[in-house]
């Protein structure tokens, strides 16, 4: 059972879970995070300038968990600077804009470059933002589901903008991250994963394919 808090905890903190968003640039990756994290969205948000995070603190399986949530500029001239950013992440969501076809048609790049800076094993999920605009549709769910299945992600779309799936796709990438960590921790009998120790640690999905059918639905909304 997953509960969602949005203050900060006087507790102890289990577990801190990078995760990163990647994509173009205006896709609505920092409405993402606002509408996650503050429960915000703004009409005039400005293209981000390097990278921000924000955290978010989380109760999961009763453990105590700090969502740090990196926004990665989309602007071309900013990856090098954020290439470093990918290392340490546990999970990463791939955001494109579904009525701009080009932003879905570079998720390749993007998952390349994700692949080849961050943990073979990273939990991630491909975002299709801005499903509100449903007349505007450039990109088929058929299409998304495609590439999500054969690259092995979850998929999901979303709107910052009236608040659709934003907290249930965040809430599913923790929750499959936890579980993960979780299972590594109890075979390893150690601290595998917790605060302090997470940057560097290698996580290992045995069950890739009884995962297989939820990653390759993701569910549309309305529109």
């Amino acid at each position: 059972m997953t509960n969602l808090y949005g203050g900060e905890f006087n507790k102890q903190i289990d577990y801190v879970f990078k995760v990163v968003l990647i994509g173009d640039s205006a896709v609505g990756k920092s409405q993402l995070l606002a509408r996650f994290a503050r429960n915000e969205f703004s009409l005039d948000s400005k293209a981000t300038i390097g990278v921000e995070f924000q955290t978010k603190t989380l109760i999961i399986d009763q453990k105590t968990v700090k969502a740090q949530i990196w926004d990665t500029a989309g602007q071309e001239r900013y990856r090098a600077v954020t290439s470093a950013y990918y290392r340490g992440a546990v999970g990463a969501m791939l955001v494109y804009d579904m009525t701009k076809r080009q932003s879905f048609d570079h998720m390749a790049r993007w998952l390349e470059e994700l692949r080849s800076h961050a943990d073979k094993n990273i939990v991630i999920m491909l975002i299709g933002n801005k499903c509100d605009l449903g007349s505007l549709r450039a990109v088929p769910i058929e299409d998304a589901q495609e590439f999500a299945e054969r690259e092995n992600l979850f998929f999901m779309e979303t709107s910052a903008l009236e608040a659709t799936n934003v907290e249930t796709a965040f809430m599913n990438i923790l929750t499959e991250i936890y579980r993960i960590i979780s299972k590594k921790t109890l075979s390893a009998d150690g601290d595998l994963g917790r605060q302090g120790t997470l940057k560097g640690t290698r996580i290992i999905v045995a069950d890739q394919d009884s995962n297989s059918a939820a990653k390759a639905g993701g569910g549309c909304c309305g529109g």
